[in-house]
């Protein structure tokens, strides 16, 4: 019998590790390039001398950060498709929380209430078929 929490599973350790992603993207990448150094866009502060090489237009931070974090999110999207057809859910919320992982933070928040949720659907099921398997027919 395959383990029917393994896409709850995966969910979850993906969510996390997008979620983390997003979070060094959104504050360490993108300010890193648009944000500081002689070469940013919109060039708010000058780079801390001797570290030039990683701020600006040609920051390293975004092929280390953004790169892997893209990955990462079609990764998430998938384990997100396989518990949703898994569990059946609609088509709203399976792309809600499909988004969540464009919004720094939300996926955190999200992870934990699909998972609590999940969780209890999953564990009802269990005893569910517990009880089932063990009931006596009775005889006639």
């Amino acid at each position: 019998m395959e383990n029917k929490r393994l896409p709850l599973t995966v969910y979850r350790v993906l969510a996390y590790v997008t979620s983390t992603w997003l979070l060094l993207l959104t504050f360490v990448a993108m300010p890193a390039k648009y944000l500081v150094g002689e070469t940013a866009r919109f060039s708010l502060a000058p780079a801390p001398a001797g570290m030039e090489q990683w701020f600006g237009d040609e920051t390293p931070l975004m092929m280390v950060i953004a790169v892997p974090h893209g990955y990462l999110y079609m990764a998430f999207v998938l384990s997100v498709l396989w518990l949703a057809l898994r569990r059946r859910w609609n088509a709203l919320r399976t792309v809600g929380v499909m988004l969540s992982g464009t919004i720094p933070l939300a996926g955190f928040f999200v992870e934990r209430r699909v998972a609590a949720r999940e969780k209890a659907a999953l564990d009802a099921e269990e005893q569910a078929s517990a009880a089932q398997s063990t009931a006596v027919p009775a005889e006639g």
